[in-house]
């Protein structure tokens, strides 16, 4: 009788240890069957056993899986292990991509050539900055110059050059 027990708990922790690698391991759901099957192996010695040493594993199976999930998500992740597991995402230094907004407002009044041509968006060169810019009405072709006349946020609203 002892043993079964024993092998009831190791087959509700094997269920924790299984939910826990399920996050972490792509494994299409087939680690969460295998943690279902070891809950209901887990949850029928019990049941087994006794009714009420079934219902009490019940009301831990009920506990410990939310917690369980909680642990991995949360918590996991923050320990020193977990992070040796877990990849990093990428890490964006200020400026890099489009530049800052402040960046961008001091080119207001400043002019460019049209890299590609503006329908109404395309690339304007800022003297060796690429920047995507927007027309202010129309189409601009390739080769021509244009001036920012407006800046909002990261969005540059320039106009063509009539003598360029």
């Amino acid at each position: 009788m002892f043993w079964w027990i024993i092998l009831a708990v190791i087959l509700f922790l094997l269920c924790a240890a299984l939910l826990v690698a399920e996050v972490f391991v792509p494994s299409f759901g087939l680690l969460t069957l295998c943690s279902l099957a070891c809950l209901a192996g887990g949850l029928a010695i019990f049941f087994n056993i006794s009714p009420t040493a079934g219902w009490t594993g019940v009301v831990v199976a009920v506990i410990m899986v939310p917690t369980t999930l909680i642990f991995a998500y949360k918590v996991f992740p923050k320990t020193k292990f977990g992070q040796m597991v877990t990849l990093e995402g990428p890490k964006k230094m200020r400026g890099e991509g489009v530049p800052d907004a402040e960046q961008l407002s001091g080119l207001l009044g400043k002019t460019a050539t049209v890299i590609s041509p503006l329908r109404p968006v395309g690339m304007g060169d800022f003297g060796g900055t690429r920047l995507e810019c927007v027309a202010e009405s129309g189409y601009v072709e390739k080769g021509k110059t244009v001036k920012v006349i407006k800046v909002d946020g990261t969005q540059l609203t320039v106009r063509q050059i009539e003598n360029s």
